[in-house]
C-alpha cells in the first residue's frame, strides 16, 4: 500500500540494486547516473549505508558492496549447510598448522571468503568472511600478500557446481608450500569422511 511506503528506505535499496552487476565498483557519478538521483542525495544515503557496512568507500572514491550483504546471504539454509560442514575442518586445521584457514568461493575473475578461522597468534594472515579479491593466478584463487603465502585446494560440495577452495595462509616465516599442501591433505580427508548436512 502508498502509505506504507518509507522513501529513504526505499532510495537506499534503489542505491543497493545498482551493485547487482558484473562491475564492483562504482564511482558517485555512476551511482547518479544509474539511480537518477542527486549526488548530495546519494552522499546522504551512501553515508548510512557506510556506516552499516552495506557499501565501502575506496581510497579511490568508489563504491563498493560491504560485508553486511554477505553476512545476511550466509543465514540463507544452503550456507548454514555449508557451514556446517565446513566450519569445524577449518577450525581443525587452523589448530594443527597455527595458521588462517579458509573456504574461498570463485565467481569469475573474483575470489571470496566465504568461511575463516583465524589463530590466536599476534603474526598472521587476517581474512575475513566477505572479503574478495581480484584472482591474479590462473587456476588458484590465492591472494597475494606482503610477506605471506596463500595455497588453495580445490573442493566439491555435494549437488552443487560452484568452485570453492580450502585455503590456508600465514607469514612465509612460518609456512611453507608443502607444509600447507601436508595441512591441506589433512583437511580434505576429513571432509570426505564428515556427512553433509541435509
Amino acid at each position: 500500500m502508498a502509505q506504507d511506503r518509507v522513501e529513504s528506505v526505499e532510495r537506499a535499496l534503489t542505491v543497493l540494486d545498482v551493485f547487482d552487476s558484473p562491475q564492483d565498483r562504482f564511482t558517485l557519478a555512476e551511482l547518479a547516473n544509474a539511480t537518477g538521483y542527486y549526488k548530495s542525495t546519494l552522499l546522504r544515503l551512501l553515508s548510512s549505508l557506510e556506516r552499516f557496512d552495506y557499501v565501502q568507500r575506496g581510497q579511490d572514491g568508489r563504491f563498493r558492496l560491504g560485508h553486511a550483504p554477505v553476512r545476511l546471504a550466509r543465514r540463507h539454509l544452503p550456507s548454514r549447510q555449508l557451514e556446517v560442514w565446513i566450519q569445524p575442518v577449518l577450525e581443525s586445521l587452523t589448530l594443527a598448522s597455527g595458521e588462517t584457514a579458509a573456504l574461498i568461493e570463485v565467481t569469475g575473475k573474483y575470489a571470496e571468503c566465504r568461511l575463516a578461522s583465524v589463530p590466536d597468534s599476534s603474526l598472521r594472515h587476517e581474512l575475513r568472511p566477505g572479503e574478495r579479491w581480484r584472482i591474479e593466478h590462473a587456476g588458484s584463487p590465492a591472494r597475494d600478500f606482503p610477506g605471506g603465502i596463500m595455497v588453495c585446494r580445490q573442493i566439491t560440495y555435494p549437488e552443487e557446481t560452484s568452485l570453492r577452495w580450502l585455503a590456508l595462509s600465514g607469514p612465509s616465516s612460518r609456512l611453507t608450500t608443502a607444509l600447507a599442501d601436508k595441512h591441506l591433505d589433512a583437511a580434505q580427508a576429513e571432509l570426505e569422511r564428515r556427512p553433509t548436512e541435509r
